[in-house]
């Protein structure tokens, strides 16, 4: 998997982390390993630009996906798809506020674990605008976050979302 983790916000986060939960979640998704994806951490004011030019809506936010290729996942007796997925990018500022704010407080690298699944997610199509899409993407992010933390030895739940 050619994942590419660019951090351009001035914060220090773990990036082999970030780089870790992208690629274990594409290959949980069952995405072909030749596939391609940037990760671009942003500062807040770069987050705002973005996400008013792209939602219109003002604010800085967490995380935002900008699929290329809308590459989907494979089922079992299927081929692998392959592709550039796009672009997830996160904004560690916000992250390490989210995580300070939660209910059950975490640090800013996990919140962009989090995030770095959710956004992985999005690429592939997952929504989370009505009930039973957020349920069933949330779900899905759960586990796999879940998942992730395992192989890694990490102990205790994974963060609850944050995002909407």
């Amino acid at each position: 998997m050619a994942i590419d983790v660019n951090n351009e916000s001035g914060w220090e986060f773990d990036e082999q982390a970030v780089l870790d939960a992208a690629r274990y979640a594409l290959h949980r998704m069952r995405i072909h390993p030749l596939s391609e994806l940037s990760v671009i951490a942003v500062d807040a004011a770069a987050m705002e630009q973005l996400h008013l030019q792209w939602m219109d809506l003002p604010g800085p936010t967490d995380v935002m996906s900008f699929p290329m290729d809308e590459l989907r996942p494979s089922k079992e007796d299927e081929e692998p798809a392959q592709g550039l997925l796009g672009d997830i990018v996160l904004c560690p500022e916000v992250a390490r506020k989210q995580g300070e704010e939660a209910p059950t407080k975490h640090s800013m690298d996990e919140e962009l674990q989090l995030l770095t699944v959710h956004g992985v997610l999005h690429l592939l199509g997952y929504d989370h605008e009505e009930a039973d899409e957020k349920a069933e993407m949330f779900g899905l992010q759960k586990a796999i976050l879940d998942g992730w933390r395992a192989e890694h030895g990490i102990e205790g739940p994974s963060p609850a979302p944050t995002t909407r």
